[in-house]
């Protein structure tokens, strides 16, 4: 076969996929008209750099004679890479696992679908080894398993195995993400509008769970845990050095004038803004487990310690709740919570209510426990009762979660929902924060 004609034929080929594809998955056909083709003989590879899928044509007229759903499962194989921002994330993981994470998901994805015609061999494979691998991960996205083989640590032989299982394209074009054609905010717009169709129409259908739960993790937003907390601070004066408002002209003109006279003295207090009155509500409800709980609290900690966040004297207070408030434990200093993180136990374990800690909240403003509460923060699993209205004092309110289990319920409207990455608590942070607290340890009882 001539090189041209080769050429031509695997484009059909491709164009022909493209096809079967936008007839069986409308809500794809803004994020099929992104990703041009280039036809690259003798790589004997398909890859895509998030623009433009190149392709050994040779390779495509091999996969469409072995078996045409080869080829139209590749091209969603690619496609669902793009929509899940993938490649993205490459030049910050290790990348053997996160090609192995990736590839599982989006062949998650593609047999949760459920489209006739897409079969292609090694399927029930893949779908035993996916069965195997929701038990250890839970949702399968490209983050979550790729956690789980962080932590878990496969022999060679067998990532392996896992990777020839569900690889379908090379991802060597993902190696630099600001040298990608299109950017991540792009396709995180066509996400969400696909995201959106499917909220829409297909609500009904429960083959939709999987590429939703996978669209919710590319673009949900990604907040630091301490720019979150400092927005509860308050003004106030702190005993140090105003470095801000002091003049050293007229200090070493006075010196120089009268020997050891300055003509003006440094100020000995600053304003700042800082944390000084605050809740910490701690659901100890039987799902949420003494280690989570721990390790939020620590988290927590870390970030309040730091001098650039904390006053020296505080008044927090760490209210730990099941279906009702269990302990309540005051901190106005530095050494109380230190003692806390040090020798606290954690109470409860009951079922969860979330109403109990806004009535003690609130009866505590009244009898003039608090001057100005600015925020009331809520670890929990999400599961519970919910106050019907918002409280009627002027504090906001966050519910945090840590990671998403994509079927929790709704909070109420006037609070803010806050989900926490479980690496940013499971000790693979990078903050110093964290490093601080990791020494404490809370006992449950």
């Amino acid at each position: 076969m001539e090189n041209t004609e080769m050429i031509n034929l695997a484009q059909k080929i491709m164009f022909l996929s493209r096809d079967r594809l936008l007839m069986n998955l409308r809500f794809l056909d803004v994020a099929l008209s992104e990703l041009k083709l280039q036809a690259v003989t003798g790589t004997d590879k398909v890859c895509c750099n998030a623009s433009v899928i190149r392709y050994d044509p040779l390779r495509i007229i091999r996969l469409y004679k072995k078996n045409p759903n080869c080829v139209t499962r590749l091209y969603l194989h690619i496609l669902l890479h793009c929509i899940f921002s993938h490649a993205y994330k490459y030049d910050r993981v290790e990348q053997e696992l996160w090609d192995v994470a990736v590839d599982m998901a989006v062949e998650n994805t593609a047999l949760s679908l459920n489209l006739a015609g897409m079969e292609t061999a090694g399927d029930d494979r893949r779908r035993e080894a996916l069965a195997q691998w929701k038990a250890r991960a839970g949702a399968l996205t490209a983050d979550r398993i790729y956690r789980s083989l962080t932590r878990d640590r496969l022999g060679v032989s067998e990532l392996l195995e896992l990777g020839t299982l569900f690889r379908r394209d090379a991802h060597e074009n993902w190696m630099a993400a600001e040298t990608l054609e299109i950017t991540m905010a792009q396709w995180k717009k066509i996400s969400e509008r696909i995201k959106a169709e499917l909220k829409s129409f297909s609500e009904d259908k429960s083959d939709d769970k999987t590429i939703l739960q996978n669209l919710e993790e590319a673009t949900k937003e990604h907040y630091d845990y301490g720019d979150f907390l400092r927005k509860f601070s308050v003004s106030g004066e702190d005993m140090r050095v105003n470095d801000d408002e002091f003049d050293y002209v007229y200090y070493t003109y006075g010196l120089s004038l009268y020997g050891n006279l300055p003509l003006v003295e440094p100020l000995e207090y600053k304003d700042v803004n800082k944390i000084k009155e605050f809740v910490v509500a701690i659901d100890t409800s039987g799902s949420c487990r003494g280690s989570i709980v721990q390790t939020f609290l620590n988290k927590t900690y870390g970030i309040l310690k730091s001098s650039e966040n904390f006053f020296r004297k505080v008044n927090i207070h760490i209210i730990q709740c099941d279906s009702e408030v269990r302990r309540d434990t005051k901190i106005t200093n530095d050494d109380e919570f230190e003692a806390f993180m040090r020798e606290g136990q954690l109470e409860g374990f009951g079922s969860t209510d979330f109403r109990p800690v806004f009535a003690y909240v609130n009866q505590a403003i009244e009898n003039g426990e608090f001057e100005n509460l600015k925020g009331l923060i809520y670890f929990t699993d999400g599961y519970g009762v919910f106050p019907e209205h918002k409280p009627p004092y002027h504090y906001d309110t966050a519910f945090v979660f840590l990671e998403d289990d994509f079927e929790k319920p709704p909070i109420p409207p006037w609070a803010v929902k806050l989900v926490l990455p479980a690496e940013d608590l499971e000790g693979n942070s990078s903050s110093q924060d964290f490093a601080l607290a990791a020494n404490y340890g809370l006992q449950a009882t």
